[in-house]
């Protein structure tokens, strides 16, 4: 993990995590901003971010990643916390049936406050209890299909595909900024305004390669 201080910033990325209440939201973001993990975590009240800078392809990368609550009296803060997000953590417990048919409902949400071209992972946390699922790996994967999503499961208690679920939304946003840089720069020789140089933090409309098995991607 890359040090923030004395560091030169290539891009800025806002992250942001959804989801009910108690599905590990924010331990999710613990492991990855702190490779932490609290057993009496408490419940977030209102919201807070956390930040990790990373090496993409030569580029210093600072993730800025969001978390709220999932209980519905803190609703009211959704389109402040929505703005400027180019990725989304869509986040529901397996072994919570109720958690993951509510993603549909935050979903809409998201797409409703967020840009539309926003990069979303869904993820099914607390894989480490398998033997309390109540939401088969299947019936998550046909709905990323559907829905365009990327999946996988993870446990922040174990660190389970967690780096591997920031790097895959991060990474996907990393690439769709630089097909953006390279059309501006193409723009530029053929006489047009150029937009490179710049920090383009909203994502374009781009093809989603999945990078592992387990993933599902955009058809």
């Amino acid at each position: 993990m890359a040090s923030d201080a004395n560091q030169k910033i290539d891009y800025v990325f806002k992250v942001v995590l959804i989801g009910d209440s108690a599905v590990g939201k924010s331990q999710i973001l613990a492991r990855f901003a702190r490779d932490e993990f609290s057993l009496d975590s408490k419940a977030t009240i209102g919201v807070e971010f956390q930040t990790r800078t990373l090496v993409i392809q030569h580029k210093s990368v600072k993730a800025q990643i969001w978390d709220t609550a999932g209980q519905e009296r803190y609703r009211a803060v959704t389109s402040a916390y929505y703005r400027g997000a180019v990725g989304a953590m869509l986040v529901y417990d397996i072994t919570k049936r109720q958690t993951f048919d509510h993603i549909p409902r935050w979903l809409e949400e998201l797409r409703g406050h967020a840009d539309k071209n926003i990069v979303i992972i869904l993820i099914g946390n607390k894989s480490d209890l398998d033997d309390q699922r109540a939401v088969p790996t299947e019936d998550a994967k046909e709905f990323a299909q559907k829905e365009g999503l990327f999946f996988l499961e993870t446990s922040a208690l174990q660190a389970t595909n967690v780096e591997t679920a920031f790097l895959t939304v991060l990474t996907e946003i990393f690439n769709i900024v630089n097909k953006k840089n390279l059309v501006a720069d193409e723009n530029q020789g053929n006489g047009n305004p150029s937009l490179a140089g710049k920090k383009i933090l909203v994502p374009g409309p781009a093809q989603v390669i999945p990078t592992k098995s387990s993933m599902c991607c955009r058809s």
